[in-house]
């Protein structure tokens, strides 16, 4: 029997609808991952929140301090919005870059954050990096939350709570991303760098905040290299090195595309890849 769809008309329809539909229901936005649940031997929900007709999960409002971006945001109008503003170019990339054009069309924010089962999501590294926090809604109102916190509770917020907003703050930072997808770009990367540095007046690292993601079931920061970098020229092989003798941080995933020792032996190159791309956009 093909599950029960709901297309809620606002935000707050939307939320009573998953409350009232409990551990059964679930929101569906592009749908992309959803669709593919039986390809994974995962079973589709009895029932669905369509939320394609709220507009205000869509906006992506630029301003001088703070970025917010709807989760309904499909990460082609996201690459668009982020295009040449100083600082995002690690989420401009990260959106404009993953999958292929027709999935970008499709695929929202929300839905990458939200997709536990997805550790080869670009969005949540490049989010990691540049600080990011989300919002969740529900019925007794709105919750904020680092994005480190949503990724570690998010299957266990329970029924009735929504992503719906991520905010990014806006910094002297600069931003890239690098990805490894195994034979063409449209692949899961086996393996993801997002890195954002701010420079000080000598022209050395003050603050680096990297991230990886895909190689572990979760993205997370990489924080002993994070600390190693306070002090360091911009220089992409020294970089590089320093990231290899961190490397050990990480236990890869085996997957069918690539083992895990392999994910994390090809760390340092993109970081490598990722601080030339900075060097390059300075």
């Amino acid at each position: 029997m093909p599950p029960d769809i709901y297309l809620a008309p606002s935000l707050p329809a939307a939320v009573d609808a998953l409350d009232e539909r409990g551990e059964a229901g679930a929101p569906l936005a592009g749908g992309t991952w959803i669709m593919r649940a039986p390809l994974r031997g995962a079973a589709f929900k009895p029932a669905y929140v369509a939320l394609s007709r709220i507009a205000a999960l869509k906006t992506i409002a630029v301003g001088e301090a703070r970025i917010e971006i709807g989760a309904g945001a499909t990460h082609a109008a996201l690459a668009k919005a982020l295009d040449g503003l100083s600082g995002l170019e690690a989420l401009a990339t990260a959106a404009g870059k993953s999958a292929n054009p027709a999935v970008r069309h499709m695929a929202t924010v929300g839905g990458n954050l939200a997709a536990h089962d997805f550790a080869a999501a670009d969005l949540v590294p490049a989010l990691l990096a540049l600080g990011a926090e989300v919002e969740i809604a529900g019925r007794r109102g709105e919750e904020r939350m680092a994005i480190e916190t949503f990724l570690h509770r998010r299957t266990a917020l329970g029924p009735g709570r929504l992503l719906t907003k991520i905010v990014l703050p806006r910094s002297a930072a600069r931003s890239a991303h690098a990805r490894l997808p195994l034979r063409k770009a449209g692949d899961y990367p086996v393996a993801v760098v997002s890195l954002a540095v701010t420079l000080d007046g000598a022209g050395r690292i003050a603050i680096a905040d990297i991230a990886v993601g895909s190689v572990e079931a979760v993205a997370r920061r990489w924080t002993s290299l994070e600390a190693a970098l306070a002090g360091q020229a911009l220089d992409p092989d020294t970089l590089a090195r320093l990231a290899e003798t961190h490397s050990a941080d990480f236990t890869g995933r085996d997957g069918v595309e690539a083992p895990g020792w392999y994910r994390v032996r090809v760390l340092p190159a993109l970081v490598r890849r990722a601080a030339t791309l900075l060097l390059a956009a300075a």
